[in-house]
């Protein structure tokens, strides 16, 4: 199966990485910025495994580009967030969530067809993954 393609998001993320931790919680357990990233790389893994959706990117890059932003304003710094973005501990973890998440909603690894299907789905019910795609 190929990398999800929650890597090659956390990798495009770090373009926008700055840095900024926060005392009171950590960066991985603020649900908005791992859930986001959870959504991009969802979107993301159903456009290269399916031939008939595409991802949009510059609302992916847009979308990740305000959960930094968030992230900055809830106190972290730009060394925070990078640190975060480039943790390979996480990029695993996140990358365990995502497909759990697609696997839920009836993605079967190497077929297409469901994630085509999930892709749709998502789209029709306006969530945030389809939101991310066309």
């Amino acid at each position: 199966m190929k990398n999800l393609a929650l890597t090659a998001v956390m990798a495009l993320a770090t373009v926008f990485a700055a840095g900024n931790l926060s005392a009171q919680t950590a960066l991985k357990d603020v649900a908005k910025v791992r859930d986001g990233i959870i959504f991009v790389g969802m979107a993301y893994e159903i456009s290269e495994e399916c031939d008939g959706i595409s991802a949009r990117l510059f609302r992916g890059l847009g979308y990740l580009r305000s959960l930094r932003s968030y992230a900055r304003d809830l106190g972290f710094t730009e060394a925070e967030i990078d640190a975060y973005i480039d943790d390979d501990d996480e990029k695993d973890r996140l990358e365990a969530m995502a497909r759990a998440e697609l696997a839920r909603l009836g993605v079967v690894a190497g077929q297409e067809a469901t994630y085509c299907s999930v892709g749709r789905a998502q789209m029709a019910a306006n969530t945030r993954v389809g939101w991310l795609l066309r």
